[in-house]
């Protein structure tokens, strides 16, 4: 099986390394979204998170998306809508606990352990989908979120939790895993096409 996971397009938290919420896609990354419309891969299912920034992204491609709560972002609590440099300045030591702590959630949302097994979760069970027909799902396409897109690849590579943050994920970046429950292997991180 191979699961491509499509980041949305770029939204002012991504240009702003915010923590987002359910926020839309910003003009230029709606555009840059469009620009790729028919170049998705062919697949058996189509999925994306629920938020906004997603659902815009899979339409302006044009892939009809049927959306999964499994694949949404990262809940950051309290956190979300600020900066990163904003947390930081205001409360250094609880995001060097989550940094560095998997289970720590001192924003009062999702630990990235949770969030880790959610996804890893989801992944497996991903891996032994069957079409209507009954058939092996053989080309899943997901459009997500960067951390989920991180979490999927450190749960394909069997890597330690905290390398989450050693993974870049670009707006519109396309992730290759092929594989299948328990067995999966990172084929390509690609940047968006043009």
């Amino acid at each position: 099986m191979r699961v491509v996971l499509l980041c949305h397009a770029a939204t002012g938290a991504t240009r702003a390394t915010a923590f987002a919420g359910d926020e839309p896609l910003e003009e230029s990354g709606l555009a840059s979204a469009a620009e790729l419309a028919g170049t998705a891969p062919r697949a058996d299912q189509v999925r994306c998170a629920p938020s906004r920034r997603c659902r815009q992204t899979a339409e302006a491609i044009g892939l009809a998306a049927v959306p999964d709560p499994e694949l949404a972002s990262c809940d950051f609590g309290a956190w979300t809508g600020r900066t990163l440099d904003d947390v930081l300045a205001t409360t250094p030591d609880a995001v060097t606990a989550w940094l560095t702590d998997p289970a720590a959630c001192p924003h009062g949302g999702e630990s990235l352990s949770a969030l880790l097994e959610r996804v890893g979760r989801w992944l497996d069970v991903a891996g032994t989908a069957v079409t209507q027909r009954g058939d092996p799902v053989r080309t899943l396409v997901a459009v997500t979120d960067p951390t989920v897109i991180r979490a999927a690849v450190v749960h394909a590579i069997d890597a330690r939790p905290r390398s989450i943050w050693r993974i870049d994920v670009a707006p519109l970046s396309r992730t290759v895993l092929t594989g299948s429950a328990g067995r999966w292997s990172l084929r390509s991180i690609e940047p968006a096409a043009r």
